[in-house]
């Protein structure tokens, strides 16, 4: 509908696309029908009321606010399935909005599902229907993997780069506005779908986490799914603590598709390298399969092997027996471990392969060798091994072309490059680890159960609260004046730490609500005249705490995202948080012990075992935090962050030394 014989309007760009299609199609055109002109030689029709009964889908070309009456058209005529592709819809603003709402009220009245606004359509190659603004998708090569994006042009760029790859598509999808198919409706129908063996996914916002969550573990328990989360620079908008800024909707979103089972990966190269191996390869679930390198060239297998290592991929050492058949089979000056380097590739190089592909410890064979006439096949040297083998080369275009089309005849995936080959072991060995994990907790992202604190938690009841989970403090007092802080004095013993009690306050270090070392009362009333002299003070209160031993600090906190709900985070804490690089480990509350465990063990492994002379953490004790956090963000409904932080690993155990908890106003 729309559809016009003028090739500078998108009428005519769409008609071209579809007029591939085997089926009868139809154009909606009054003017050209009157006179009996065809388009693109193509039946034309004034209205869709002609065809009543024989049309499955309508493709919208029409400007945006003609759209209601062409559905009701469409409606009337019998039609279920329908494309808008113009914009000027929701994403356009609140009269946008409102014709949106328009738009789908009138298809809801009819049955009709629909696809879009604002999108440039959906391809599936194997059909031969091509529903896409741009002509030349007709060109694309059906294969294993559905694309479903957001954004209808990232949709054509993965497209084509699968088809570069020699991979093929099974079905593409742009959602657009997502006003009715949205990434349930399509994730649901690839889960099922017999011609998909992955699924690469593009994820711009999310407006209902927990539905996306559970669609995408309904395919990942199935087949395996990649995806991609853009906007890297974006943060809570309102983030007040520290746990506020390392859990923006980006980092968010990454660790809940992650949680559900998608291998996440950082670019569009990267992820169309992870589809071209997991469209093939699907390990079983394993908490750490080990790969292996093999190379004929040691630069490259160099390259290969650090890429490797930097994402996380275990490289065991090889049994004693394949280390042996390796030393009859190269010669002295190669390299016989992991990775294998066997200088340039000759006749005993499939013996090689055979041997360390068979090696108990490997699930996984990465051989790279360039093309060199003469020395090495890779076809003949990889096809009868048993193992799963994923192979890299360089050399001339054409010859490159035709080993990768034998090779994935043989089920073996081919990489141009070491870091592309690296990419796709990677992502193999993500996927199992991520189907392991799966295996192991239940998924159940949820929000509050409807308990109500009322108001932001000054530091002490804070504490309180997360001390009823189990969860250890410090020993301390609060004092109402400077009398009952001098007495805290001589009960606690010194050191002490001694702070300003305000909820109105956020960041107490920051206007000198903060005080260490205290032992004796002079020292006290020095602090003390500090903190009295902090302007607009809520509270002439103090808290007074015994300082905590030595050792290495952490954050625990939690965030309310406005998508995926609780939010629990983990990563190193105390005053430098903001500056280091240590990435926060982020799950999807409500938390299962296993998977808080899983978080404190994703901490870097020095810290893990005791950084600059601090005692080693211990995972048990800062997953009771955890679960503490995890709990608490799913019983108070009004609670939107939690930030303990530092809480601090001594050798008494691991201690909150300071908690924040934030709450927003119920209406």
């Amino acid at each position: 509908m729309g559809a016009s014989g003028n090739a500078g309007k998108a009428g005519y760009a769409m008609v071209s696309s579809l007029a591939n299609f085997p089926g009868p199609v139809y154009a909606i055109n009054p003017r050209a029908a009157a006179v009996g002109e065809s388009i693109l030689n193509l039946e034309t029709k004034a209205s869709v009321a002609e065809l009543k009964g024989q049309v499955d889908l309508a493709v919208l070309t029409v400007p945006a606010q003609m759209v209601p009456e062409a559905l009701e058209q469409c409606g009337e005529a019998g039609v279920t399935a329908a494309v808008i592709c113009a914009g000027g819809f929701s994403e356009s603003g609140d009269e946008g909005s409102a014709l949106q709402q328009q738009a789908v009220h009138v298809a809801t009245t009819h049955g009709i599902r629909l696809l879009g606004p604002n999108t440039s359509g959906f391809m599936n190659p194997r059909l031969g229907l091509f529903a896409n603004f741009m002509p030349s998708v007709t060109t694309l090569s059906p294969g294993p993997v559905a694309v479903v994006a957001q954004s209808g042009g990232v949709n054509l760029a993965l497209a084509f780069m699968l088809d570069h790859a020699g991979i093929g598509t099974s079905l593409s999808v742009g959602l657009g506005n997502g006003a009715d198919v949205g990434f349930v409706e399509v994730l649901d129908h690839l889960a099922n779908d017999p011609e998909t063996t992955a699924v690469a996914l593009h994820v711009e916002g999310v407006a209902d986490g927990a539905a996306l969550m559970d669609a995408v573990l309904r395919v990942s328990t199935r087949k395996p799914v990649i995806a991609i989360k853009v906007g890297k620079n974006d943060v809570g908008d309102f983030a007040k603590s520290h746990t506020g800024a390392l859990t923006g909707s980006y980092e968010v979103t990454r660790a809940a598709l992650s949680q559900a089972g998608a291998v996440v990966v950082d670019s569009l190269a990267e992820l169309v390298d992870a589809v071209t191996a997991l469209s093939t390869i699907r390990l079983q679930p394993h908490p750490g399969p080990g790969a292996a390198v093999i190379t004929g060239q040691a630069g490259p297998g160099l390259i290969l092997a650090d890429a490797l290592a930097e994402a996380g991929v275990p490289m065991p050492a090889l049994h004693s027996e394949t280390t042996a058949q390796l030393q009859q089979l190269l010669p002295a000056l190669t390299y016989q471990r992991n990775p294998v380097d066997t200088g340039r590739p000759g006749g005993s190089f499939p013996a090689v392969a055979r041997a360390v592909s068979e090696d108990p410890s490997i699930a996984l064979t990465a051989v790279y060798a360039l093309d060199e006439p003469g020395a090495f096949d890779p076809v003949a040297a990889l096809g009868p091994l048993s193992g799963h083998v994923m192979f890299a080369s360089g050399g001339p275009k054409n010859v490159l072309i035709q080993q990768r089309e034998r090779l994935r005849e043989l089920r073996i995936p081919m990489f141009h490059s070491p870091d592309a080959l690296a990419h796709g072991v990677a992502a193999v060995v993500k996927d199992a680890q991520l189907q392991f994990a799966a295996s192991q907790w239940p998924v159940r992202p949820a929000f509050g159960r409807g308990a109500i604190l009322g108001s932001t938690l000054d530091e002490s009841e804070g504490k309180r609260l997360i001390a009823e989970a189990g969860v250890q403090i410090p020993a301390g007092r609060t004092a109402a004046n400077r009398q009952e802080a001098h007495a805290a004095l001589e009960d606690l013993g010194g050191p002490l730490v001694v702070k300003v009690l305000d909820a109105a306050i956020l960041h107490k270090a920051d206007v000198g609500g903060v005080h260490t070392n205290i032992r004796t009362p002079d020292q006290l009333d020095v602090a003390l005249d500090v903190i009295d002299r902090i302007p607009n003070r809520s509270s002439g209160r103090y808290l007074l705490e015994r300082q905590a031993g030595y050792g290495v600090e952490l954050i625990v906190g939690g965030v309310r995202d406005a998508a995926f709900g609780p939010v629990v985070a983990l990563s190193l804490g105390g005053t430098d948080v903001e500056i280091s690089n240590v990435s926060p480990q982020l799950r999807v509350a409500p938390l299962s012990r296993p998977a808080a465990i899983d978080m404190v063990l994703g901490l870097p492994p020095a810290l893990l075992a005791g950084h600059r002379g601090s005692p080693p953490i211990d995972p048990e004790a800062v997953a009771d935090i955890l679960l503490a956090v995890s709990e608490l963000l799913m019983t108070y409904s009004d609670i939107t962050e939690v930030d303990l932080n530092p809480v601090r690993i001594t050798a008494e155990g691991s201690i909150v030394l300071d908690a924040l908890i934030i709450c927003e106003l119920q209406h």
